[in-house]
């Protein structure tokens, strides 16, 4: 049955996130609840919007992966290898995706152009 899985699985999700709440610091549960709201009204946000603008939405939600590049470029003078490692791998993938987002949007806009 679809609904005892599911009441299963936020069972086990409760006790997992209680289980960390007992040794994690508080700044981390903290970070972590601000992280979780954000996915869940990201994903409200996104399935509302209607098929049409899914596009021009993808295109400003762009700008954010700015955001993580210059996040990532503040941390890529940290002494600790892995923080340098993985500052770099955002870089690399956030620059990929903003890339991205500017070809989608030019060939959104000339969708729009009169001829």
């Amino acid at each position: 049955n679809v609904g005892i899985k599911s009441a299963i699985t936020l069972v086990i999700a409760a006790l997992a996130l209680a289980a960390l709440g007992t040794v994690a610091p508080p700044a981390f549960m903290g970070h972590l609840t601000v992280f979780v709201l954000a996915c869940f009204v990201g994903y409200q946000v996104i399935w509302k919007v209607t098929p049409a603008l899914h596009t021009p939405l993808m295109s400003v939600t762009n700008a954010i992966s700015g955001i993580i590049v210059i996040g990532a470029l503040l941390q890529i003078s940290n002494e600790s290898n892995l923080v340098v490692i993985l500052a770099g791998i955002s870089v690399l993938i956030a620059t990929i995706n903003v890339a991205g987002g500017f070809l989608v949007t030019q060939r959104m806009l000339r969708m729009f152009r009169k001829s």
